[in-house]
């Protein structure tokens, strides 16, 4: 038996009944709510293992509940689960605070993969202090802190991320394709440049007030995390 609580936040009844069964038939305890006022008092009385919200939902919409839970728990798996599948709107949902986005129609099984993942690597992360460090910038990720020379550096979920991945590939070239899937979850669109906006997001954070610049672009290559122009 799982035994990991779960909040689900689901207007639709059929839908909503269906994930109930189901999850709880694979030993999760499932607290089904169907707008976000009944999902914001979820959390605030209750403590759960990973919570799985639906965009368009009534009241408080699934965003604006991300947000509010990651404020409220910097650790807890968010996976989102909307028919809303655009890259625009899996950014959105990545910015309030989600770790993964599943778009509708699914596969349970696809749903099951991705709450296992989840929630193990959550698992993983309390087990010990996740730090990473270099040219005297540090992550820890655990607490999702960033710190340059003694300075706080206040990050966004995604700026996080995406200085987490170009860290861990330190001294590395990662295209913006790489950064796509691997950060964002999705593929790479010639027709947009999110990756740019968020690196140059992270430059003015992470490289403006050093004289040491960590974020460097390869024109025609991508980006490297080095402490090497």
């Amino acid at each position: 038996m799982n035994e990991l609580r779960l909040l689900v936040l689901e207007d639709e009844p059929k839908v909503g009944a269906f994930l109930k069964e189901g999850l709880e038939e694979q030993g999760y305890i499932v607290n089904l709510v169907t707008d976000g006022i009944l999902g914001k008092a979820a959390v605030e009385k209750s403590k759960y293992d990973m919570a799985i919200l639906d965009v368009l939902v009534p009241h408080i919409n699934g965003l604006e509940l991300c947000s509010i839970i990651r404020e409220k728990d910097k650790s807890i798996p968010i996976l989102m689960l909307t028919a809303l599948g655009t890259t625009e709107n899996k950014l959105k949902g990545f910015e309030s605070g989600a770790d993964d986005y599943l778009v509708k129609p699914f596969e349970f099984e696809e749903l099951l993969a991705r709450i296992k993942a989840l929630t193990r690597r959550g698992a993983e992360s309390l087990e010990s202090a996740n730090m990473i460090s270099a040219f005297g910038l540090s992550l820890d990720l655990d607490k999702k802190r960033a710190n340059r020379g003694g300075q706080t550096i206040s990050l966004t979920g995604k700026e996080f991320g995406l200085l987490e991945y170009l860290m861990k590939a330190k001294g590395r070239v990662v295209s913006k394709e790489e950064i796509s899937d691997k950060v964002w979850g999705v593929n790479f669109d010639t027709g947009t440049n999110f990756v740019e906006v968020y690196i140059n997001l992270l430059r003015k954070k992470v490289d403006k007030d050093f004289d040491q610049k960590l974020l460097h672009t390869r024109f025609g290559l991508g980006y490297c995390f080095t402490d090497k122009p």
